[in-house]
């Protein structure tokens, strides 16, 4: 058993609008990221399944050929494999699991 607590987690910024913390188990990773209004994740893929809880706010994001906007409240899956990029709407804060873990995340750390 392991305990954290999101406000000691290293924050890191993705770019000038957009920073995460997260943390890793054996086949599952959670992310808790904070978007600025206008923040964007450039569209991309990976082999993780995706969960995506927008706790406050609204994102816009275009997954596979679709648009949807997912506000407080809101969970998104996204399979593995589908492309998928977004915009904040707002300022946004959601979290997000994938399984398995985002090794690609922890090879920076």
């Amino acid at each position: 058993m392991q305990l954290h607590s999101w406000d000691v987690l290293k924050q890191e910024a993705i770019n000038d609008k957009l920073s995460r913390r997260f943390v890793s188990g054996e086949r599952i990773t959670m992310a808790l990221f904070s978007f600025a209004k206008g923040g964007t994740v450039p569209r991309h893929q990976h082999d993780n399944e995706q969960l995506m809880y927008v706790l406050e706010g609204a994102l816009k994001l275009t997954v596979g050929e679709e648009e949807v906007t997912v506000r407080g409240g809101e969970v998104l899956q996204i399979p593995s494999g589908v492309p998928h990029g977004a915009v904040a709407l707002e300022n946004t804060v959601d979290l997000e699991v994938f399984s398995p873990v985002r090794s690609d995340w922890l090879a920076g750390k």
